[in-house]
């Protein structure tokens, strides 16, 4: 009995924690949005944007350089509307 109830307190103590962990995936989609956003704003000279600037993540940081790219771009492509 013991042990079932150390189990069951081992498996409730790791299932909220097993939540807070993103992967390289949504890492990327927060770098991705910041840095379209990043990227339309400032090429478009709308306003500064806040953005979360999660440097030590991989994916974040190549979210970011894709998504400004395409932030910059779309800002372009608008002006010539």
């Amino acid at each position: 009995m013991a042990d079932v109830l150390r189990s069951l307190l081992l498996v409730s103590a790791y299932l909220p924690l097993s939540g807070c962990r993103e992967d390289k995936e949504e890492r990327f989609d927060v770098g991705y949005g910041d840095g379209y956003a990043t990227g339309y704003n400032t090429t478009c000279e709308i306003r500064a944007t806040l953005i979360e600037g999660d440097w030590n993540s991989d994916g974040y940081s190549h979210g970011y350089s894709v998504g400004y790219a395409e932030g910059a771009a779309a800002c372009l492509k608008d002006r010539q509307k």
